[in-house]
């Protein structure tokens, strides 16, 4: 997650302060990545230290104001035209521990992936509610109205995700199940062939009576 480029895409809409753009970056992904207020100013310090925002005054309440600098805006566009980069993916704790399951002695693959299907199924169903809920604010209108949209997004996408993850488990159990059979066949010795039946003797002695011999003494 950019914490970075998501409090410039806040501060393009004008100055805010550090627990302000909290508020509202926490409002626009529904609390999906929760910030804390020192997360917020340590990245503000690191981007005015690249240029790329700047403080500006401050409100009524004494709350030092930041503003997106020249800098700033030109990163922002960047990083809104430039794709997420997929070929060096994040690590996912599950994959990992799938992977590290497959073979380990002191545990039982099939049964960490029904335990996880079960626990992905439940997210899927809670994100589809507040889907259901978030349809209802954006259908209603109002001054939230761009944030309840944004927040559609974020469930809509996390849905999705749940879902593909409960077909790859499906997937993983069922090519388990399929490489366990396969190695059981493999394993099993093929029958032993019956002994041939040893040949009757009768058959194989040569029972044929010698023929007279013809032109014997008068």
């Amino acid at each position: 997650m950019s914490i970075r480029h998501g409090l410039l895409a806040l501060l393009e809409r004008g100055p805010r302060y550090g627990s302000q753009l909290r508020t509202e970056f926490e409002s626009r992904t529904g609390s999906t990545w929760p910030l804390n207020v020192g997360q917020v100013y340590t990245t503000l310090n690191r981007l005015e230290r690249d240029g790329m925002v700047a403080q500006g005054g401050q409100d009524e309440a004494g709350h030092a104001l930041y503003a997106i600098t020249e800098a700033g805006l030109a990163e922002l566009r960047t990083w809104f035209e430039k794709p997420v980069d997929r070929t060096s993916p994040a690590r996912d704790e599950l994959a990992i521990k799938l992977a590290m399951a497959v073979g380990a002695p002191c545990v039982d693959i099939r049964d960490v992936i029904q335990s996880q299907r079960r626990h992905t199924v439940k997210a899927m169903q809670d994100y589809t509610r507040l889907k259901a809920q978030a349809l209802v604010a954006v259908e209603n209108g109002g001054a939230r109205e761009r944030d309840d949209v944004a927040w559609l997004l974020v469930l809509e996408q996390l849905i999705f995700q749940t879902e593909a993850e409960a077909r790859w488990l499906d997937h993983c159990e069922a090519r388990l199940i399929r490489l366990s059979t396969t190695t059981a066949s493999a394993a099993t010795p093929a029958p032993a062939s019956p002994p041939s039946a040893p040949a009757d003797a009768s058959t194989t002695t040569n029972t044929t009576t010698p023929a007279p011999a013809s032109g014997g003494a008068r």
